[in-house]
């Protein structure tokens, strides 16, 4: 088995299950979509290289997310587990596919690595809006299979 880039991550805990409240079951009022909302489809996605989702080691966070429903944009801001990861790119790419796969077509959806955060962030954010790269990407059937493990969403228990 290959070494991990970070074998003993640091693990944080999981926020709250947010309550439903009857106006977002109910179909006549106009929901919008808010950073709570992206946070919750993101959470669960799980980490390529280690058991845990990408909020337990606060790859993700909400307050790093960015939502206009009116101007139909969305911006995700991730931060890498190491300065070095070189799973980043792959995480990136997960959280577009999520997006992208949930979200109305209406929004335009960035991804990018916390300023500061990665070596080699400049990079892989050019990456990440290159939606010609993307595609490619996703074209490769082995990277699709990767990301899909990503997307296998584990459930709050």
């Amino acid at each position: 088995m290959a070494s991990l880039d970070n074998a003993n991550p640091l693990v944080f805990g999981k926020s709250t299950v947010r309550k439903v409240i009857p106006e977002e079951e109910d179909d006549n009022v106009a929901d919008e979509i808010d950073s709570r909302e992206v946070f919750d489809l993101l959470k669960n996605l799980n980490d390529p290289e280690h058991p845990l989702t990408l909020e337990e080691l606060n790859v993700i966070q909400q307050a790093h997310i960015e939502v206009s429903d009116k101007e139909n944009f969305v911006n995700v801001y991730f931060t890498p587990t190491i300065p070095h990861c070189s799973m980043a790119t792959l995480i990136g790419l997960s959280i577009r596919v999520r997006l992208l796969r949930a979200l109305p077509n209406r929004f335009k959806v960035q991804v990018m690595i916390r300023e500061g955060t990665h070596a080699s962030e400049e990079a892989i954010n050019k990456q990440l809006a290159d939606k010609e790269r993307v595609t490619a990407a996703l074209e490769n059937n082995h990277l699709l299979e990767v990301v899909n493990q990503c997307l296998n969403i584990k459930e709050d228990s």
